[in-house]
């Protein structure tokens, strides 16, 4: 296909004038073969309507699948209780911020001794 840019308006009122009539006939072209409207619709790139659950068979599908679940953890068995994790004393962060204050003052003054040479 052509660069759409390089056509004149001449070409590009034909080219669409000559899609409707492609469109139009596929449409009619479906109607006789008796494809019916929804696969019309679909070669026309227009989107088809799709069927939804009623309530009654949404909750059938989520009573069903509660129950899938709760087989599976049946068979899976009670897992053990994770053990709680261990919290850092007050005490014990002082310690570690401490040190680091401490090494980043040996690069500051490194850098700046670096700098005074």
């Amino acid at each position: 296909m052509s660069n759409l840019s390089l056509l004149t308006s001449k070409q590009l009122k034909r080219a669409a004038e000559l899609k409707e009539q492609l469109e139009s006939l596929t449409v009619e072209l479906n109607s006789l073969l008796g494809n019916g409207h929804d696969s019309a619709m679909v070669e026309l790139g227009k989107p088809v309507k799709q069927g939804k659950f009623s309530a009654a068979g949404l909750a059938r599908l989520r009573a069903a699948q509660k129950a899938r679940w709760a087989k599976l953890k049946q068979a899976k068995g009670e897992q053990p209780a994770k053990e709680p994790r261990r919290k850092m004393s007050a005490a014990g962060r002082a310690k570690i911020a401490a040190g680091a204050r401490a090494r980043w003052a040996k690069v500051r003054a490194a850098k700046a001794a670096k700098a005074a040479n």
